[in-house]
Order: C-alpha cells, then sequence, then structure tokens
C-alpha cells in the first residue's frame, strides 16, 4: 500500500483551500450537494466550506490538531456521498469527465489515512 502524507499543515492548506473555494465558487459545490438533504445546496456548501476552515486552523495549532485530524477524517468520510452523486451525474458526460469522477472516488481513501496518521502523530508528539 502506498505511503500516506503526514504533514498536518500540508493537509491544513489543502482543506483551508477548498474551504475558500466553497466561498468563492460556491456553484461548483452546489452541484454536488446530495438533493436527499434538507435545506438548500448553498447553505450545505457554505457549511461545507466553514467546516473545512475550522479543521485546517486546528491542524495548524499543535494544541488542537489531534482532536482535529480525528475530526477530518470523519469529514471526509462524510462529504463521500457528494462524490458518489458527483460520479452518477456525469455518468453521460463526456468520458474524460466520467473518468475524474470515477477517479475521485477511491481518492478519499488515503484522504481519511492521511488524517488519521496527522491524529496519531499528534497523539504520539
Amino acid at each position: 500500500m502506498p505511503r500516506t502524507p503526514s504533514s498536518p499543515l500540508l493537509l491544513a492548506g489543502l482543506l483551508a483551500t477548498a474551504g475558500v473555494a466553497h466561498a468563492v465558487r460556491p456553484e461548483q459545490f452546489d452541484k454536488i450537494v446530495p438533493r436527499s438533504l434538507p435545506g438548500t445546496a448553498r447553505q450545505w456548501t457554505y457549511v461545507s466550506g466553514a467546516a473545512e476552515l475550522a479543521l485546517a486552523a486546528g491542524l495548524a495549532h499543535p494544541r488542537t490538531r489531534r482532536v482535529a485530524a480525528l475530526a477530518t477524517a470523519a469529514f471526509f468520510v462524510g462529504v463521500f456521498p457528494a462524490n458518489v452523486k458527483m460520479a452518477v451525474d456525469a455518468r453521460r458526460g463526456a468520458p474524460a469527465v466520467r473518468a475524474a469522477t470515477l477517479a475521485r472516488l477511491p481518492l478519499q481513501v488515503p484522504l481519511v489515512l492521511w488524517a488519521r496518521k496527522v491524529s496519531r502523530s499528534a497523539a504520539a508528539g
């Protein structure tokens, strides 16, 4: 199995970038919010972006890193249905788009493992 990265600041940067993207280009994220969720897609886009920013801040600070990393792993699991919806919606799209959305699905696994590794490192150190 390939090694997952261990840098908490790199993970924080990834989450912060995604969080800002949710605020700057919300329409891109609105499309992948599962319709079964209550409220509007835009509300979920903003809430998930704010959560990513909060997780990034927690990962950046050593005192909150362990808990934030565990919450990040849970977050990555929680947003997986949006990735599934994106792949389902793309099934009639261009082959390159279909391939990209399908390839994204297994990428959640290394993200979860990365967050768990950061949590274990924070607990040990």
